[in-house]
């Protein structure tokens, strides 16, 4: 059965045909059998009415009532596969369904996907576009309290800075007449 499992579908459906023919001829086979049996039967009663069977007619009856136990074992067998085919196509055909089921859900997530990525991208975005807001005004205000802090130590530094120029004593002047 585990052999028949790795078939086909296809493989599975064209060897029950074949074992549906195969039981048809050995349904044929047991019927011919059968009236053969009774044509005879009737035959020797007609025949010999009162008298015991030949021992060629009972090797021959013992015979067909032989063969006729062979067709219906392999009938019984046959009818054994039959039905133990049956399940297995059943259980196949289960089989696929679920993957059918399986499938359609794989290709419906998969479709969402795309949509699933892209509002997680959006939502993580937002949180950096937040985060780069917040980043820009507090650069901004870092850099207003910078430039405010540059002034105010330039203004101080202007004041406290004294500029060391020489100083000159004024220039002692003689009087003009005296160079004459």
């Amino acid at each position: 059965m585990a052999q028949s499992v790795s078939l086909p579908l296809s493989d599975n459906q064209a060897e029950i045909a074949r074992l549906q023919d195969e039981l048809q001829l050995r349904d044929q086979l047991v019927q011919q059998l059968s009236q053969e049996l009774f044509r005879l039967v009737k035959g020797n009663a007609d025949i010999v009415p009162t008298t015991v069977p030949s021992e060629r007619h009972q090797a021959e009856v013992k015979a067909l009532r032989e063969q006729l136990r062979g067709v219906e074992q392999q009938v019984s067998f046959y009818q054994s596969q039959l039905d133990d085919r049956e399940v297995e196509v059943l259980q196949l055909r289960q089989t696929v369904q679920e993957l059918t089921d399986r499938t359609r859900m794989l290709e419906q997530v998969v479709q969402e996907l795309p949509k699933v990525y892209r509002e997680k991208f959006s939502g993580r975005l937002n949180t950096v576009r937040q985060k780069v807001v917040q980043l820009q005004q507090e650069n901004r205000h870092l850099q207003a309290e910078l430039q405010s802090v540059s002034y105010r130590l330039a203004v101080r530094s202007r004041r406290s800075q004294r500029l060391d120029l020489p100083s000159f004593s004024a220039p002692v002047m003689e009087p003009l007449s005296s160079f004459s």
